[in-house]
């Protein structure tokens, strides 16, 4: 049933990745016509965008509910996107993150009001990562990182019976199904509430920014899998990353140094701005 299951959510993400590149298509060229459209025209585009990843979290949430720990071991990402995992997915302020690296337009109002979503969601995921930790020390069973990582795939199977691993409590799985959906509504709400601050061509300008962040990672990561990289398997991934897969790790986690930053290149212009961001967190306590 885990192959089944792993094979659908596959076929699924092939044809929402398809999507995404064409949605990421139709966003630049808005970018480049926003003194032609009006803010109706950016508005629905947006909206579009939104219902594309509430349908992600939607077939997610149903694949969960049938493999709760396929969810959290996901043979269908590249061993760098599963190192940027946080409850079954990216963390959800990275939105912030992101809207505060390619905006540079943000009234004083807008400033507080990011400020302000940025404390409340990381409260939010300060609380979720505290009800991971009691629902694991409620079984009293060792991180469930663990349990993926030595058992791997063979675990996963037969309804998570093997007699290596034996059986996932009833209880344990629905504690953690609820964990994930908790996880992927705090990720959807931080998103809607960043589009709500934000004017239609803010919006826009982020919302690019988190496609095509996303679709690299995904493009290197499985680049690297397919160049027979370590910790290609499933499971999580314990290799540090070098390079350029190493410099956007840092970006991504707000520990990049200046000095690190290339001259040219798109990868050097994002790394600058998180590098400004992450002196501009300091000075206001973002």
């Amino acid at each position: 049933m885990t192959d089944a299951n792993a094979a659908s959510f596959e076929a699924f993400l092939r044809e929402w990745m398809v999507r995404q590149k064409d949605l990421l298509d139709e966003l630049v060229s808005t970018q480049r016509r926003r003194d032609e459209l009006h803010d109706d025209d950016l508005r629905e585009l947006i909206s579009r965008v939104l219902s594309h990843y509430e349908q992600y979290y939607q077939e997610k949430s149903r694949i969960a509910n049938r493999d709760i720990l396929l969810a959290f071991s996901p043979s269908w990402f590249s061993s760098l996107e599963r190192s940027f995992l946080w409850i079954a997915g990216f963390k959800p302020g990275i939105v912030i993150q992101l809207a505060n690296q390619v905006l540079d337009d943000l009234s004083e109002e807008q400033r507080k009001r990011v400020s302000e979503l940025n404390q409340e969601t990381k409260l939010e995921e300060r609380a979720l990562n505290d009800e991971f930790a009691k629902i694991q020390e409620s079984v009293g069973a060792s991180p469930l990182v663990e349990v993926v990582r030595n058992h791997g795939r063979s675990c996963l199977r037969e309804s998570y019976r093997t007699e290596e691993c034996g059986e996932v409590p009833e209880t344990l799985k629905i504690a953690l199904e609820n964990l994930v959906v908790n996880a992927d509504t705090l990720r959807m709400n931080t998103a809607l509430k960043m589009v709500k601050i934000l004017k239609p061509n803010q919006a826009v300008n982020v919302l690019v920014a988190v496609a095509e962040l996303h679709i690299k990672i995904r493009t290197w990561g499985l680049e690297k899998d397919a160049q027979g990289g370590a910790g290609s398997k499933p499971g999580i991934s314990t290799e540090k990353p070098t390079g350029d897969i190493g410099l956007l790790d840092r970006i991504f986690n707000g520990t990049i140094q200046q000095k690190e930053c290339p001259d040219s290149s798109q990868m050097g212009v994002l790394c600058q701005r998180a590098f400004k961001l992450e002196n501009k967190c300091h000075s206001s306590n973002l």
